[in-house]
């Protein structure tokens, strides 16, 4: 005779299962936190690459992130709290909206903060401009305004946005891999194969090799394809660099390892250091700069916040199975709220704007279909604080192959834009191939929308635009326009 407790664990009808409807999706406790592992060691590299972006420039004030003059020490605060702040808003994430989604601190926004934004101001003043953009985003998220801007977009172009994240993650994979490369030489060709047309260095090999594995332990059916492909790859990576000393990937070194070197560290724990928490001045810009450069730059940052987590969310739901017909994923204003709120943090914490990561499908590939998933990236990125290796160890060459063949499953949702209507084919289209020929969610995102809007005119069906896209479509013109007029007003 069963146990209740083994009746209960068979049934799926225990306390885990039942607030995260584990069973309800189709999916095991197992599987979430295979998916959650995957995620964290597919997007772990913000923790190395996010202090390196922002830990090494001076602001306006001739000084590093925190006020320092070391950027050593500024590179050592920035890990940790990028780190927190990570792991913090993606356990909320799984426990408010109970979706697979992680976040932590955008690449792009946060390159744009250090080398265009804070070199006006301090750093403080650029973060207190995050803080602000978030707390307004998080405002139309509770008046509902962006809710129902996500669902006036039709339904094939939330397709598209779906497809074209899907390439766009395939080209973060392969260039991180330096599978594709930018030519060293200013003539010829954006991106080429390896290093002049040829693949050099072991790392490439390591990354080839994850690839294969992963896409045969998938075709084959194992469950975890993606994990084992990735410790395998890693493993790897640590013998080969231990035998042969390969180093990191520089001009010099071609053949070397991309951000992180995979080599055991001397120092296996570390201490946290987390001063730069609240390091913000809400109002600081408006000073420096002036008002409207400084609502410019809100306006900024708010779109492309605005709009990536809008893809992503629709994204991650479609390829784990969740989107209603629709297309809009469950708790969709949960997530909405989640990440308005992770916006703020990041600008509060120091360490700029956080938002949804792409990554996660990664982690939907393994078969997350719960926030339980995001609450284990999240406990990761908490370990990671204090753990060195955790992060370090996994090089870009073992961690894409995962993108890779993500970007595959999520081409498959092409099939459902009917390219023979030009009207929404040629806005899908755009939307698809801007995403990664312009290395921008957002970007891809505007274009579709603004060809949207003006097919529909051209052709005499104005009065079939909803009234919100109207209302989007001009804010793209205006936020492509920001340069221009930028520069106009400087």
């Amino acid at each position: 005779m069963s146990s209740p407790k083994a009746a209960t664990a068979r049934s799926g009808t225990g306390p885990l299962d039942s607030f995260f409807k584990i069973s309800a999706r189709g999916s095991t406790v197992g599987r979430e936190v295979r998916g959650g592992l995957v995620t964290f060691f597919t997007m772990a590299y913000i923790v190395v690459l996010n202090p390196l972006i922002i830990g090494t420039v001076k602001d306006g004030g001739g000084q590093f992130v925190g006020g320092g003059t070391d950027p050593a020490v500024a590179i050592a605060k920035i890990a940790v709290a990028t780190a927190l702040v990570a792991g913090v808003v993606t356990i909320l994430m799984g426990l408010v909206a109970n979706f697979p989604l992680a976040l932590a601190t955008g690449l792009g926004l946060n390159a744009f903060l250090a080398f265009s934004v804070a070199t006006k101001m301090t750093w403080a003043d650029a973060m207190g401009l995050v803080v602000l953009e978030g707390l307004i985003i998080l405002i139309l998220v509770l008046t509902g305004f962006r809710k129902a801007v996500f669902e006036a977009v039709p339904l094939q172009l939330k397709i598209a946005i779906s497809v074209g994240i899907g390439l766009f993650i395939t080209f973060i994979g392969v260039i991180d891999a330096g599978f594709v490369r930018r030519p060293a030489a200013l003539t010829g060709p954006p991106v080429e194969l390896g290093v002049e047309g040829h693949l050099r260095g072991w790392p490439v090999l390591v990354f080839v090799f994850g690839l294969l594995l992963i896409v045969i332990l998938y075709a084959r059916k194992v469950k975890g394809a993606i994990l084992i492909g990735i410790l395998a790859a890693t493993v790897l990576s640590v013998v080969i660099e231990t035998i042969g000393n390969i180093g990191a990937r520089t001009d010099k070194n071609p053949g070397g390892w991309g951000l992180s070197v995979p080599k055991l560290p001397d120092q296996w724990f570390t201490k946290p250091n987390l001063d730069t928490i609240g390091e913000f001045n809400l109002f600081g810009s408006f000073e420096k700069i002036g008002v409207v450069s400084a609502l410019l730059l809100i306006f900024s940052l708010m779109l492309a916040d605005f709009f990536d987590t809008m893809g992503t969310m629709t994204a991650i739901g479609a390829e784990a199975g969740l989107n209603d017909q629709d297309g809009i994923p469950p708790n969709s204003q949960r997530i909405l709220i989640v990440d308005s709120v992770a916006a703020a943090a990041g600008g509060a914490a120091s360490v700029s704007s956080n938002t949804s990561y792409i990554e996660s499908a990664s982690g939907v590939g393994e078969g997350a279909r719960t926030g339980l998933a995001s609450v284990v990236t999240g406990i990761c990125f908490l370990i990671s604080m204090v753990v060195a290796p955790l992060v370090t160890l996994v090089p870009y060459e073992a961690a894409t192959p995962a993108l890779i063949l993500v970007g595959f499953l999520m081409m498959t949702q092409v099939k459902g834009i009917d390219f023979d209507d030009l009207e929404v084919a040629f806005p899908a289209f755009l939307t698809i191939v801007l995403m990664p020929f312009t290395y921008s969610i957002s970007a891809g995102i505007g274009a579709g929308f603004v060809a949207y809007v003006i097919l529909k005119v051209v052709r005499g069906k104005a009065r079939q635009v909803h009234p919100l896209m109207w209302v989007v479509a001009a804010l793209f013109v205006i936020y492509f326009a920001i340069g221009p007029l930028t520069d106009w007003l400087t």
